[in-house]
């Protein structure tokens, strides 16, 4: 695994799809490998390579302390590919993750300075600690995965996959997400505390050296690319791409601010990602409500309540409510 160092460097972008049972394979051993570290969060685990799959980026959202940061680290050290880290900060500013120009004295130019935005996982951790300026820095990459720097415009490589983290203690000195970040998040996961089992194998793992230490890649930069080609060609038929939008619209029947057109197809590529895991070239409603939680929630705010727990009810009706036609 080498460090983000150059804005030039290109992926190929248009790998052949593989077979669904290799992309399947793909899956599941970075699922595998990830969880030598992690204990107790398969399906997290699971959520996290479908995301990435469906060319998706993750909020991880919980209390300090139960393996937000260690989890994006196993995802990255699992995959063959360039990995950074931005530790953000009340002091960061936006150049410090996009990168900034920088005047050459020797040719008389200004030389572009890649920021760590430029890796193929990018960690983004405690990302509301940094005010709302420099955490709008990653929306451009988010979206269009590419970075513009003084008028001047560079691609990102592919893969590319923010992770960002974030927990809501201390709220005094953290800064809310702009809802047009949080929906460009494919997904919002928790971990929660592990059960007093899952902690006692912790600690077991963690006596003497850190498994994180040993992880090594099972995977490339290419087979992602090459899985997620796979996963653009599993079937959605129209009967699935309807459930989506009445999904959809019930949010927005029902609540203030209900999921944006970019939820559902996030949703529909996520369960796409889904059916690949599960070994099939086809999506099923099944495939759909798996992905919905995660996928819909943070997107949804209500006058009841704010954050992500009333979404979460939300959801969970609309899964109650909404038919499978």
């Amino acid at each position: 695994m080498t460090e983000a160092n150059s804005p030039q460097r290109r992926t190929d972008a248009s790998p052949t799809a593989l077979p669904v049972d290799e992309a399947a394979d793909v899956a599941e051993r970075i699922v595998e490998n990830v969880e030598r570290v992690i204990v107790g969060h398969h399906d997290v685990t699971e959520h996290i390579v479908t995301a990435i799959l469906s060319r998706g980026h993750l909020l991880l959202d919980d209390v300090p302390g139960v393996g937000k940061t260690m989890l994006a680290r196993s995802l990255a050290r699992s995959i063959d590919c360039e990995f950074s880290r931005v530790q953000f900060t009340p002091d960061l500013m936006p150049t410090d993750v996009t990168g900034v120009n920088v005047f050459d004295e020797r040719t008389r130019e200004f030389e572009f300075r890649p920021g760590p935005v430029f890796g193929n996982v990018v960690l983004a951790d405690e990302i509301n600690r940094a005010p709302p300026k420099t955490q709008s820095a990653l929306l451009e990459a988010m979206e269009e995965a590419q970075v513009t720097v003084d008028g001047e415009t560079y691609e990102l490589d592919q893969p590319f996959t923010v992770i960002a983290t974030q927990n809501d203690v201390e709220a005094d000195r953290t800064y809310e997400l702009p809802i047009a970040e949080v929906d460009r998040f494919a997904k919002r996961l928790t971990l929660g505390y592990p059960s007093p089992e899952d902690e006692s194998e912790v600690l077991r793992r963690v006596t003497g050296r850190h498994p994180i230490e040993e992880l090594e890649s099972v995977a490339t930069a290419g087979d992602v690319l090459a899985a997620r080609e796979t996963v653009a060609t599993v079937t959605a038929e129209e009967p699935v791409r309807a459930y989506v939008t009445r999904l959809a619209n019930y949010t927005r029947d029902h609540a203030d601010l209900g999921v944006s057109p970019r939820g559902s197809i996030a949703l529909l590529r996520s369960a796409q990602a889904r059916a690949v895991l599960d070994g099939r070239d086809y999506v099923v409603p099944d495939d759909v409500q798996a992905e919905a939680q995660s996928v819909l929630a943070h997107r949804v705010r209500t006058a009841a309540s704010s954050g992500d727990a009333s979404g979460r009810e939300l959801i969970a009706e609309a899964l109650e409510s909404v038919p499978v036609e």
